[in-house]
């Protein structure tokens, strides 16, 4: 149990980290990439403003640079244009900013831009932007290879230091997991060792008080006072055992051993005593088992199982109800199924509650039906034993039934 803690927990936490790097790295570059476009896109619309040119500052101060542009913004730019007419036709081209592109090149992006059907957009590593001018229209390409350049190495260093980070805290806390969780770890460790303890120790007065009962009846007869006495002390006696064998089950290294065996002979043994408890009760016992099918898991625990399930079914039926214990083989599993009618509603949030320990639907928690609460738990972990699992469901709210599913 505590590996699957660790487990869970260390997933949670690595889960929890790469989605923080994710949403940081991620965020980061967006950003980076908004802001290359920006600049972009605020010389290209000083260039339109100025038919594809850069204003002269002296000129007019009215078309100056915004701030955050340098005074060496027009030497350092690489920028060529495209004049169309109003029927799409070439009328000039102004290469004269750029070495990389020719005239021809340069009909071939205006071409690309135009068939995009967007007024600005990126053709290549060029960013461009179409507005009209005299009639016509002006497409203005503007290079941002070393804009976009420093983007993707930002891009790409930031991967891969997120990456490092996240590879490295998550080897550290995997180191440190141990120690975070060993309070947990020994605290649980004491509470199994105390029950099989406690187990241990119980047993003896109980064995002692049975004994008196006897000696008792021997000498006085029989009475009411001895019979409660005796199924006290029984019933303190089974969940003390119940226990025992829970907190062992909870074990790894007290694992059922598991063999093949004929679970649907199994099952019809252990069902059978039931079809006169239940006649001797008013309630009908209906056993449908499929045969010859083999599991690998212990009988004996899949015999408890089966007990422990129609004990169940059994004490919370009412007189006339109908009891139903159904095995067969569904694709590749093999499902064990106990349903019943109930006296009492069951809720949603009962339900999930079923399998807790000590938890019984009866909120006054009265031992008229002899549960203590403990037979579901045990139920459960020995389906989980055999690496099956165990749902309980209702369909009316006063019909009740348990499914435990295993491995073919």
């Amino acid at each position: 149990m505590i590996r699957r803690l660790r487990l869970k927990f260390t997933l949670l936490l690595m889960g929890s980290l790469f989605a923080l790097f994710t949403v940081i790295v991620t965020s980061m570059n967006v950003i980076n990439y908004c802001a290359v476009v920006n600049e972009a896109d605020q010389t290209l619309e000083l260039l339109v403003r100025n038919e594809g040119k850069f204003p002269d500052p002296g000129a007019d101060k009215g078309t100056r640079p915004p701030r955050n542009m340098t005074p060496e913004l027009p030497y350092e730019s690489r920028y060529f244009s495209v004049l169309l007419d109003s029927d799409g036709n070439i009328l000039r081209t102004d290469t004269s900013r750029i070495s990389a592109v020719d005239d021809e090149t340069a009909i071939e992006y205006a071409f690309s831009a135009l068939n995009s059907g967007a007024e600005r957009g990126f053709a290549g590593q060029y960013r461009y932007m179409c507005a009209e001018e005299n009639g016509g229209r002006r497409i203005v390409f503007l290079d941002c290879g070393r804009s976009l350049d420093a983007f993707r190495q930002f891009l790409y260093t930031s991967l891969i230091v997120a990456l490092a980070g996240f590879v490295i805290v998550s080897l550290l806390f995997c180191f440190f997991s141990g120690r975070i969780l060993r309070p947990i770890s020994e605290s649980y460790e004491k509470q199994k060792r105390f029950i099989t303890d406690a187990g241990h120790e119980i047993k003896t007065p109980l064995t002692i008080i049975q004994a008196n009962a006897d000696i008792l009846e021997m000498e006085f007869g029989e009475n009411e006072s001895l019979q409660d006495i005796r199924q006290q002390t029984r019933r303190l006696s089974e969940l003390t055992n119940d226990l025992t064998l829970l907190s062992r089950m909870e074990e790894s290294e007290n694992a059922l051993p598991l063999i093949e065996f004929p679970v649907s002979e199994v099952i019809s043994d252990a069902a059978a005593p039931f079809q006169a408890l239940a006649r001797q009760q008013g309630k009908r016992f209906i056993c449908s088992i499929q045969p010859m099918l083999p599991l690998r898991g212990n009988d004996k625990a899949i015999q408890r199982l089966v007990l422990l399930l129609l004990d169940n079914a059994l004490k919370y039926t009412p007189g006339d109800g109908t009891i139903a214990l159904r095995f067969a083989a569904q694709s590749r599993t093999l499902c064990l199924s106990v349903s019943n009618p109930t006296g009492t509603e069951i809720t949603p949030a009962e339900l999930e509650r079923v399998f807790d320990r000590f938890y019984r639907t009866d909120p006054s928690r009265s031992s008229a039906t002899g549960g203590d609460g403990i037979g579901l738990s045990v139920a459960k972990a020995i389906v989980t034993a055999h690496g099956g699992k165990i749902q309980a469901d209702t369909q009316t709210g006063h019909d009740f039934r348990i499914t435990a599913s295993f491995p073919a």
